[in-house]
């Protein structure tokens, strides 16, 4: 396992989802957000606040536009930006989106994404001095749901979202691979959605699917273990950390999907999920993405926070918390402006409104002085 350290236990995260909309539109949320135009502002402010390590993401579709060929042109002021404000940085290969001519359940997929990973390994390198830090393909298990089985992304899948889970397993194994084979010190760690299922008390003849169905989080990061179908070539030691996606809206009732909101009796503890997670995969933990909306941001992180400081209090090796995202952006379907982050929409000069409730939690846990510190 190669050696895993955060500059920061707050990191800030950028949205950087590509993929296709059921309507056919591709998003760009790095284009959306101008974090490509704006890269060392974005970068100079997270290094004031205090922030010290980053998710951001690659552009597959534009990085290979042509198959076989690679133009890093795209990521290059994000990266030039992180190393000269000193932020390390996890980079997302795959955040839903690829190239327009691939077939994403076939072979030349696999193979596509294992060149395109050993190629960015290898340009990193070049740019950095050092091996990356990168999540192969984020969130598995939701992207498979989302593309698979309901067919609300591209190639708009139904049924098919075991397929599409194996698939992707086999890809990110190949990627893993193919990137420490070039560069043996690549950090590797998923980033899959942590949730709570649960039957109701008055439905107790649902309590065993409600388990299966929660149990089945785990599916992801089993096979890339090599715990679950070994077949697929997963291992112990492909994965340096387990990142875990958490947000409000990650425990619900079985089957119908309402909501368990924070306070419910049967709502089940954040430190309890994570000493879960801890004690099956015995890695390094990460949560890789938690946040929420408006006026909620700041109780929610201030929730996250004292959560894990009482899972690191019962021994779980967690290494940080990254907010996610750390700047506004349009949402996904309708394109509403949705106040999630730390920072705002940029104006035309790059400079971006901070939020002050949730800037001040984050103070709190960074131990931060903020009466110096500029407001964007």
């Amino acid at each position: 396992m190669q050696n895993l350290e955060f500059k920061s236990f707050i990191l800030g995260g950028f949205e950087c989802s590509t993929h296709r909309r059921s309507d056919g539109r591709r998003l760009d949320m790095i284009d959306a957000t101008s974090h490509d135009q704006f890269a060392m502002q974005d970068y100079a402010r997270l290094s004031q606040i205090g922030i010290r390590t980053a998710r951001d993401g690659l552009r597959w579709h534009r990085i290979e536009s042509t198959p076989g060929k690679y133009d890093f042109e795209s990521v290059r002021e994000q990266l030039v930006a992180a190393e000269k404000h000193d932020i390390g940085v996890i980079w997302d290969l795959f955040h839903y989106g690829y190239p327009d001519d691939l077939d994403i359940f076939s072979v030349e997929f696999r193979e596509r994404f294992a060149y395109y990973a050993a190629a960015f390994a290898t340009y990193h390198r070049s740019e950095t001095g050092r091996a990356p830090m990168v999540v192969p393909v984020n969130e598995i298990s939701f992207f498979a749901w989302a593309a698979g089985d309901v067919g609300e992304f591209f190639p708009y899948g139904v049924d098919r979202g075991d397929d599409l889970k194996l698939q992707l397993v086999r890809a990110a194994i190949a990627a893993i691979k193919a990137m420490k084979s070039v560069e043996p010190d690549t950090i590797a760690m998923s980033s899959e959605p942590a949730v709570n299922v649960t039957a109701r008390p008055e439905e107790p003849w649902f309590s065993q699917e409600a388990e299966d169905y929660r149990r089945s989080q785990f599916q992801a990061i089993d096979m890339l273990t090599g715990s679950l179908s070994p077949e697929l070539g997963g291992d112990a030691s492909l994965l340096d950390a387990i990142g875990i996606n958490y947000y409000p809206h990650n425990q619900w009732f079985y089957p119908d999907r309402e909501m368990i909101p924070l306070g419910h009796p049967h709502y089940r503890p954040l430190s309890d999920i994570l000493a879960e997670v801890y004690e099956r995969f015995n890695k390094p933990l990460l949560i890789s993405e938690t946040g929420t909306e408006d006026d909620r941001r700041a109780g929610w992180l201030r929730y996250v926070v004292d959560e894990s400081r009482e899972a690191i209090a019962q021994g779980v090796d967690l290494r940080g918390i990254c907010l996610y995202p750390i700047l506004n952006h349009p949402g996904w379907v309708d394109e509403r402006h949705c106040f999630n982050g730390l920072w705002d929409y940029a104006d035309e000069s790059g400079g971006r409104q901070i939020y002050e409730p949730l800037a001040h939690e984050v103070d709190r846990c960074l131990g931060n002085d903020r009466s110096h510190m500029a407001a964007h």
